[in-house]
């Protein structure tokens, strides 16, 4: 029942080469930072990533995708990271766009067992039709298409089908979890990380606050510890590390 590991190293030693990722977080708030600088010294590559979106230039998932790493994208945003823009228009990095609802309902989907749905979303586009730029070559045309999907009618109204996401692990951050692995996520930095979460077949989690099982109400835990497989406690240093990704201030 104790699934506290003693290092982020130990958490991602048996990520492989070419293992599919769901990772949680949308920009900066909510990336399991950790876990991800772990995974990038361990030095796996060829990795296939889902995730919101694919961290920014020197944060989160973009040091993965600076050093090569990542083989594949499954995303809805594609702003804020010049190097994923030159990867996938060089057809270094093959990308599939998602509508943004729509991702987070495979993730739910596939870690509920349900392996594909309808929704309206994306009907009458690109998204349904295919043709949608997965892979470039490197001289600018379109090595590899998004493929058309499945339509169909209910209540008169036209659908798409989508299937549900599984992938070999999960990498999220909860703001507090026990050792049963029983996760607490904080305001926006719940995000993706519950749906990532549950989507891992081996799900590791990052918490800034461990607690004695017991602790945590019932009715508090965000995502109970079925999902998760592994628990690392962060330091303080690192559970205060929190960057923003765009600074406003008020006139």
């Amino acid at each position: 029942m104790n699934k506290v590991r003693g290092s982020a190293a130990d958490a991602v030693a048996d990520i492989g080469q070419g293992a599919s990722l769901a990772v949680g977080g949308f920009g900066l708030s909510g990336v399991p930072e950790v876990l991800i600088r772990a995974l990038h010294a361990q030095g796996a590559s060829g990795l296939e990533v889902v995730s919101n979106n694919c961290g920014v230039d020197g944060r989160g998932l973009g040091i993965l995708l600076a050093a090569g790493r990542i083989a594949r994208v499954t995303g809805s945003y594609v702003g804020e990271n010049k190097e994923f823009a030159r990867q996938y228009l060089t057809g270094e990095l093959e990308v599939e766009l998602v509508p943004q609802g729509t991702l987070a309902e495979r993730l739910r989907a596939g870690g509920a067992g349900i392996p594909a749905f309808y929704t309206p979303a994306g009907v009458g586009t690109q998204v349904a039709n295919g043709g949608l730029p997965w892979r470039y070559a490197p001289d600018g045309t379109v090595a590899v298409a998004s493929p058309s999907k499945e339509t169909r009618d209910f209540a008169g109204r036209p659908h798409v089908l989508e299937h549900g996401i599984t992938t070999d692990f999960a990498l999220v951050r909860a703001w507090r979890g026990d050792s049963y692995g029983n996760l607490v996520f904080r305001r926006a930095a719940a995000n993706f990380n519950p749906l990532a979460a549950m989507a891992g077949r081996i799900t590791v989690a990052e918490v800034e606050e461990l607690v004695e099982p017991g602790e945590l109400a019932p009715d508090e835990v965000h995502l109970p510890g079925i999902y998760v497989q592994r628990v690392v406690k962060l330091g303080a240093e690192d559970a205060i590390d929190k960057q923003i990704e765009k600074r406003t201030v008020r006139a």
